[in-house]
């Protein structure tokens, strides 16, 4: 638990091919890169990232299972079989793996509620403002 914060801008440095595609596969990155890290997991953007992170490894497997011989509808329920509750684990478990990827890297795992924390802040203040400013 090493870091707390970033700073807002974006940093010029990113990992190189190889660092990245190691990260993808679950290593860890050095530690002038923990700023990419995090923006990586808690920035703009870092739902769709995961998603297609672990959906890609997926779609041989899907198919491969629509190139069983076969009726399309036992094809079809084949596949959905597989996919649906791949999709409804991997989203339940979102916060549970990013939550290790930052652990994993030394850095603090709240990290990934400081966003959730300063919306909630601001709906807050927005709130006290409109309605308690006579208070």
């Amino acid at each position: 638990m090493t870091h707390s914060t970033f700073p807002a801008r974006p940093s010029s440095l990113a990992p190189t091919g190889g660092q990245r595609l190691g990260y993808i596969l679950g290593r860890t990155l050095p530690d002038h890169l923990h700023e990419w890290v995090v923006r990586d997991i808690t920035g703009p953007g870092a739902t769709r990232r995961y998603a297609i992170r672990c959906l890609v490894p997926l779609v041989p497997i899907l198919v491969a299972l629509l190139l069983i011989p076969g009726p399309w509808i036992i094809r079809i329920g084949m596949v959905l079989l597989l996919f649906l509750p791949f999709v409804y684990f991997l989203l339940a478990l979102k916060a549970i793996y990013l939550r290790h990827r930052l652990v994993s890297h030394g850095l603090d795992p709240e990290l990934l509620n400081a966003h959730k924390q300063q919306r909630l802040g601001q709906e807050r203040d927005a709130y006290e403002s409109r309605y308690r400013h006579g208070a």
